[in-house]
């Protein structure tokens, strides 16, 4: 720098440096545990041959009955949590990687021998839109061609992509619809099935009812053998329109009785969304909670249970805890795991099945949880 001295070019220097704040333990859920360092160590793919404070892992049978198996772990993880705190755990999360696993815990929950009192908490955003496409299918179309149906029907579905946050996946269903509003039709999987699941839902199917008429949608939505559809037939089960959403129901009704259709389903159920709360904005409540991955984000309890159980990926049964299209050493899939472990204060329990392994955790040397 000509005409500038060293004296002056060390307090630029000085003065461009920034300042580094580490904010240490301070910025820990759990500074009296090793969880913290366990989700660096699933980042990093290090492994510590002692386990970890705060960590402990209960295995179980895939045969067994889930409802058994839940309330187990709760116990164990309560009698870890006195052990280290000398006081019963107040908030507890029930963590797994997707909706539909979420919504099987609650219903094994619910239908054990002794029912485990629990909150089902679940992302409002895909499960809204998931019901504005149910509703869609409950609209006469008959005035519209097929390929503007299926045009309409893959907008929406491409909106729930946006929301759960795969924009590969969006753009792909984008190039799909454009196809249709050319008229012609890709000969992808999900178009066939969509194709079909509008053509055998139409007016005709359904009574006036609307929580049989829902039910019908969903059922359709399971039968078209598409991993899409069947998804969203899983948000929908959130919600609980049709057990206490009177409003959804009412509008729906009120509908069916001016034209004997579901004439403008989306506005009724949008309607409905905006006036009762049927999906759940409120603070976390003490007790057991269950709830994706995703949806722990930001949060944090007394113990955490991660629930790792088997997804099928087209040829073999894996660890549901890895997630589609995650190639070795499963980085997408390190991230996700390690916000779950670390969303506890205390401890962390990984409940997981024998069968299969799972890449992520089958090398930690994780203390046995105790069960009396």
């Amino acid at each position: 720098m000509p005409g500038i001295g060293p004296e002056r070019i060390d307090a630029i220097k000085t003065t461009l440096a920034p300042l580094e704040i580490n904010l240490g333990a301070e910025n820990l859920r759990s500074p009296d545990s090793e969880i913290a360092q366990f989700g660096r160590d699933i980042i990093a793919v290090r492994v510590s041959p002692t386990g970890y404070k705060g960590v402990t892992n209960l295995p179980f049978d895939r045969k067994k009955d889930l409802g058994s198996v839940l309330r187990t772990s709760i116990g164990c993880l309560q009698r870890q949590i006195r052990n280290e705190t000398k006081k019963w755990g107040k908030t507890i999360a029930l963590l797994v990687p997707t909706s539909y696993e979420a919504v099987k815990v609650s219903q094994s929950l619910a239908n054990a021998k002794k029912p485990v009192r629990h909150k089902l908490l679940f992302d409002e955003t895909e499960a809204m839109l998931a019901a504005r496409f149910a509703a869609y299918l409950l609209e006469p179309r008959q005035t519209m061609t097929e390929a503007l149906q299926v045009a309409e029907a893959l907008a929406l579905l491409t909106n729930i992509k946006v929301a759960s946050g795969s924009n590969t996946e969006a753009n792909r269903l984008r190039g799909f619809e454009t196809k249709c509003k050319d008229g012609r039709f890709s000969r992808a999987g999900l178009v066939t099935a969509l194709r079909a699941l509008l053509n055998s839902l139409t007016t005709s199917s359904f009574t006036g009812d609307p929580a049989r008429d829902w039910t019908l949608v969903k059922k359709h939505l399971r039968a078209a053998n598409d991993d899409l559809l069947t998804s969203v037939a899983g948000h929908l089960d959130y919600l609980v329109a049709f057990n206490r959403g009177k409003r959804i129901s009412a509008n729906l009704v009120a509908r069916w009785d001016l034209t004997q259709s579901y004439t403008l389903a989306r506005v009724a159920v949008d309607l409905a969304l905006a006036q009762d709360l049927i999906v759940d904005g409120a603070d976390d409540p003490d007790g057991v909670q269950v709830m994706t991955i995703h949806k722990s984000k930001g949060k944090q309890f007394d113990g955490v249970i991660v629930l790792r159980r088997e997804r099928h990926d087209g040829t073999k049964l894996v660890s549901n805890l890895l997630w589609r299209d995650d190639l070795p050493p499963y980085p997408r899939s390190r991230k996700i795991l390690m916000v779950a472990v670390t969303r506890a204060r205390v401890h962390t329990l990984i409940v997981q099945q024998g069968f299969p392994q799972c890449p992520l955790l089958s090398l930690h040397r994780l203390q046995w949880a105790f069960q009396k």
